[in-house]
């Protein structure tokens, strides 16, 4: 029998009312007895009523401000006793037995600190969703990308990312993670605020020798943008800032201060990109996040302090230029990337 009841499904909101009315049935329907918590990042709407009317037997962290994604769920996680945490997002529904190749995997080799499902968009379910598809990868400059999905482009699920295999990072819009680790990695790191804090906890497990799966009998279907759209100045910020705080945290110093001084060229690449499109406000947003990642410095070298193992040679990491590839090769799909498309 599987130990459906340590694992607790932990879904953080902020004002996310309409969601929890839309979706959190779901998860109660289809979870074979795991614990079901939603802990509230002190939420201005009346979700926190809503959910003590009508799911009392529901538990319900309530947090005394909003901490962001990273913050709100160390806050919550810290406090659950549990052999497996889901991280899982308020505008997410989940089908029948979704949770069980997940757990059936975790409990098969304690070498796996987490994984996913598949990812795939609740408005049209043929499609895989931006945040994760089949499985997050990451190349050389940092970029992230999927299996499913390349920059903007989406592919349709055909059956053809049905396996499980070893990725990158796995998405924290459905993070199924190991709880004790979790908690000894010192969870997401609360700076990133939202945005890429999954990638650098999935890195810093993968550098201490555990490994990151995808799982491709398990998918789940995700709204997508519900706190911020992929054009919103605050998302460009946080993506941008949040790039270089990954990458100078968990870079081996030989290839710290290289790529680190590439990608912001090629930050500034895209900020003119920005601008001769019109979008000034993403052009200030980019300013504004190596501004701040200056400012962080302090901060980010205690980080990277604290990070013992720094190792960016995985196989999952791919060797050429993701932005070059896309835009100047047109390789829009995961199959066209040579170097990762046999992997296994």
């Amino acid at each position: 029998m599987l130990p459906y009841e340590q694992v607790a499904i932990v879904i953080l909101n902020y004002n996310g009312k309409h969601f929890l009315e839309k979706f959190l049935q779901s998860v109660i329907d289809s979870s074979q007895g795991a614990r079901i918590i939603v802990a509230d990042n002190a939420s201005t709407d009346d979700s926190v009523s809503w959910l003590e009317a009508t799911h009392p037997t529901i538990e319900t962290i309530v947090l005394d401000k909003n901490y962001g994604f990273t913050g709100g769920y160390n806050r919550a996680l810290f406090q659950i006793d549990a052999k497996y945490f889901v991280l899982l997002n308020s505008d997410i529904e989940v089908p029948s037995q979704w949770l069980t190749p997940l757990l059936s995997l975790m409990e098969s080799d304690e070498s796996i600190a987490a994984c996913q499902p598949k990812i795939k968009l609740y408005s049209d379910k043929k499609y895989f969703e931006h945040a994760g598809a089949a499985g997050g990868f990451m190349d050389y400059m940092g970029y992230p990308f999927c299996r499913g999905r390349i920059m903007d482009t989406l592919e349709e699920d055909l059956g053809q990312y049905d396996d499980t295999r070893e990725i990158f990072w796995a998405t924290g819009a459905c993070l199924f993670v190991r709880a004790d680790l979790y908690k000894e990695f010192g969870g997401l790191d609360e700076r990133f605020f939202a945005h890429m804090e999954e990638i650098d906890l999935c890195w810093r497990l993968k550098s201490s020798g555990y490994s990151i799966k995808t799982v491709g009998n398990s998918e789940v279907y995700h709204v997508g943008g519900g706190t911020l759209s992929r054009d919103n100045p605050k998302k460009t910020y946080l993506n941008f800032r949040n790039g270089l705080f990954l990458l100078f945290k968990n870079l081996p110093t030989s290839k710290l201060f290289p790529v680190i001084f590439f990608r912001m060229v090629l930050d500034g690449i895209a900020g003119l990109r920005f601008l001769f499109k019109g979008e000034t406000a993403n052009l200030f947003a980019v300013l504004k996040a190596h501004r701040d990642f200056y400012l962080a410095f302090r901060y980010l070298i205690r980080q990277r302090g604290k990070v013992p193992v720094k190792s960016v040679n995985f196989n999952e990491v791919y060797k050429r230029l993701l932005v070059s590839e896309y835009f100047l090769k047109g390789r829009h799909k995961f199959s066209q990337l040579h170097e990762l498309r046999n992997l296994k």
